[in-house]
């Protein structure tokens, strides 16, 4: 196996905790949001969550081998608990009332811009601590992902409480707003 910093390790053990926690948020969020735009765009996020987690993968065999992203990825999804943003979209379809098995999509949207946000700070915390220019590299680029998926929600929150319609997907590049 190739030599690499226990950082970037790290910073691969936690990008998979978030990759996952992500995923497992916006699949429940898309079981329980009545629209069916709502619906499309969470499944989309799931989707790119996987997305992401090849890339990680990708990158990670680029720096070690197959056999060390397995025993990575292996310790880090044994380590996963499910996510703290699954709970609080329960919490709040439970504070909803009536049908529980619909979550109002703009809760639903609140929780993942608050995730996003969480997601954005621990990998620009991890840009500045990056002791080598391939863990800074890679935590800017997982960074930027997160970024876009912030500004994309923001633009669907917005235009669900200001205009009451889902856009199915973004049909241009929103760089720059977070």
């Amino acid at each position: 196996m190739a030599s690499i910093d226990a950082q970037t390790v790290e910073i691969l053990k936690e990008s998979i905790k978030l990759e996952l926690a992500g995923k497992g948020f916006y699949e429940r969020a898309a079981e329980v949001t009545e629209d069916d735009l709502g619906k499309a765009m969470f499944t989309r996020l799931a989707k790119e969550e996987d997305g992401h987690l090849a890339v990680i993968e990708k990158i990670f065999t680029s720096m070690a081998d197959d056999e060390a992203w397995r025993a990575v990825a292996d310790e880090a999804m044994r380590k996963q608990v499910a996510a703290p943003v699954v709970d609080e979209l329960e919490a709040a379809i439970a504070r909803r009332g009536g049908d529980s098995r619909h979550a109002n999509g703009s809760a639903a949207l609140k929780i993942a811009m608050e995730m996003e946000r969480k997601a954005i700070g621990f990998f620009e915390d991890l840009v500045k601590q990056a002791k080598t220019p391939r863990a800074r590299e890679l935590a800017e680029s997982l960074a930027d992902e997160e970024r876009f998926h912030y500004d994309m929600l923001q633009y669907q929150y917005d235009n669900v409480l200001n205009m009451g319609f889902w856009l199915d997907s973004a049909e241009f590049r929103m760089d720059a707003k977070f």
